[in-house]
């Protein structure tokens, strides 16, 4: 009964143009992503590990949004999207994307060069910081990796350490591992 009132409510506030932004929160072989939609773009896709509430409370304070679960047509996108991924028919995503969040022009230039590595593909975080034309900014690039608002559509999984060890993924290593290995069964 509340979950309908909810629904009804998100579906006039949308229709009113009243939404600041607007979840969904989507089941995925790595657990629920929860996905975070401003003037139908996606601002912020988030893991369970990062406990959703404080993330959507924090996107409330940083962007002065009033945030609320609703289908509106950019979110019905990327649940399309997502799940054609993880049941490995979509090798990459076509989204469009509100990047506000990375904070600084590297951090933004760092996810642009991550969007061109291709499925089943890695770099290191030094051909990254190379790429960049700042050879020397290997930290900054992982930085710009573990800030990524996007995980999953901006594939910051597909980065490794110098020698290929894995490195840290804000999802946890476990799902960097998982995201690696699907993309090789697609690709392979």
């Amino acid at each position: 009964m509340l979950d309908a009132a909810h629904e009804g409510f998100s579906n006039t506030a949308l229709a009113e143009q009243l939404l600041d932004a607007a979840t969904d929160t989507i089941d995925t072989p790595l657990g629920p992503l929860l996905v975070v939609a401003i003037h139908e773009s996606i601002v912020r896709i988030a893991f369970d590990v990062e406990d959703h509430e404080l993330v959507l409370a924090d996107l409330a304070s940083v962007l002065g949004a009033r945030i609320v679960p609703a289908r509106t047509p950019v979110l019905v996108a990327a649940r399309a999207q997502l799940d054609e991924y993880f049941a490995g028919s979509r090798a990459g995503f076509d989204l469009p994307l509100d990047l506000r969040l990375a904070k600084g022009p590297f951090r933004l230039e760092v996810l642009e060069h991550l969007r061109a590595i291709p499925i089943g593909e890695t770099r290191t975080y030094a051909e990254l910081a190379a790429v960049a034309g700042r050879p020397s900014a290997v930290r900054a690039v992982g930085s710009g990796c573990a800030t990524n608002p996007v995980p999953v559509v901006i594939p910051c999984h597909r980065v490794l350490r110098t020698g290929g060890a894995l490195g840290g993924y804000l999802g946890g290593v476990e799902r960097k591992r998982w995201l690696l290995d699907h993309e090789q069964r697609q690709v392979g």
